[in-house]
């Protein structure tokens, strides 16, 4: 027989205790309350709390120091300085002691205000009773007479030279943030709107780096050229090719629907820059039936008979083309620089 089916005058004397315990027990949801409040050994002790002010004006000094390391380091390590630092390897000196000393400065701050905060300010939880936001009628009516007693008081509609200056300050302001933006790189300049190419400067075939004449283009064929005196070796090559990569290709001037295009080429050989309009990707497919060159990255199209007008895809505006002649030693040269930007369009494009 379980205890449930014995009657309760049976029950030994724990048994039926506890049993009527059980019955009159408070209700098992009800709120507890705050927790008794456990002082910490700041509060008790000065020395501790000494300690912990020393620490906090501790991190907050070193996050300046390391300020001051950041800018220094900006100012005194060069871009191209390469250092060996275990165990992160060869590195750049001043990426390095940018990330360091930044991130230093930024961590002092926050583990000083979390000891701060969690040592010396006030840890003892406050309630209050919620209470309606809206504010009574002679509440709010005595808040907006008080305001408009203030802004009459302050003469900020009656002064116009204080209040046109302040927000010519506030205005300004901002502006010292704009000035931090020179330093993260040069200026572009008018570097995108120019490139190697110049009157008198040959074609050269970027596989043979011979230079290019009439007959080594036959129709249908796809050439590409560099500007003469641009080798692979410089420094800059890479940043001057992605700008002045050419593509020549043979039409019969007859095919030539573009009066400018022809103008333009020499009996039929014409010269267009070989990157995309569109992102800038290099430009390798030519159909030589229909004279169509496709970008292989977002499949746009452009008609090498028609003046290299977009025919499909994405990309926003014609290949730039690159008049081009003949030199007294019988090898293409150019007749100057593109018209415009070569590439995808960009927000100084005029």
């Amino acid at each position: 027989m379980s205890n449930q089916e014995i009657p309760e005058e049976n029950l030994p004397a724990e048994q039926g205790a506890a049993h009527t315990a059980v019955e009159v027990a408070e209700d098992p949801f009800a709120d507890p309350g705050l927790p008794v409040h456990k002082p910490r050994i700041q509060d008790i002790d000065e020395r501790a709390a000494r300690r912990s002010e020393r620490t906090v004006a501790f991190m907050f000094t070193l996050s300046m120091l390391a300020t001051i390391a950041f800018i220094a380091s900006f100012v005194t390590f060069p871009v191209d300085k390469i250092v060996y630092i275990w165990p992160f390897g060869n590195v750049s000196a001043l990426n390095f002691s940018l990330g360091m000393t930044l991130g230093v400065a930024l961590f002092a701050i926050g583990a000083g205000a979390v000891h701060w905060a969690r040592t010396l300010m006030s840890d003892q939880e406050i309630t209050d009773e919620r209470h309606p936001i809206a504010a009574e009628p002679e509440v709010r009516a005595k808040v907006m007479a008080d305001f408009a007693a203030g802004a009459e008081e302050s003469g900020f509609g009656r002064r116009k030279l204080i209040r046109n200056t302040m927000f010519g300050a506030l205005a300004m302001v901002p502006l010292a943030g704009v000035v931090l933006l020179r330093d993260l790189g040069p200026l572009p300049e008018k570097k995108l709107r120019s490139t190697l190419w110049a009157k008198g400067k040959q074609l050269i075939n970027v596989n043979t780096n011979e230079p290019l004449r009439p007959e080594d283009v036959v129709v249908g064929s796809l050439t590409f050229a560099k500007p003469e005196g641009l080798e692979e070796d410089a420094h800059d090559f890479q940043t001057q090719i992605a700008k002045a990569a050419l593509m020549i290709v043979r039409i019969q001037p007859d095919d030539i629907k573009d009066k400018r295009e022809l103008e333009w080429s020499h009996e039929g050989i014409v010269a267009y820059s070989k990157i995309c309009t569109h992102v800038g990707c290099p430009i390798s497919l030519y159909e030589q039936q229909t004279h169509h060159v496709l970008c292989p990255c977002h499949q746009s199209t452009f008609d090498l008979a028609d003046g290299a007008r977009v025919i499909f895809g994405p990309a926003g505006h014609p290949l730039p083309q690159l008049r081009i002649g003949v030199n007294a030693e019988g090898n293409l040269e150019a007749l100057g620089d593109f018209d415009e930007p070569v590439g995808p369009a960009f927000w100084e494009r005029g």
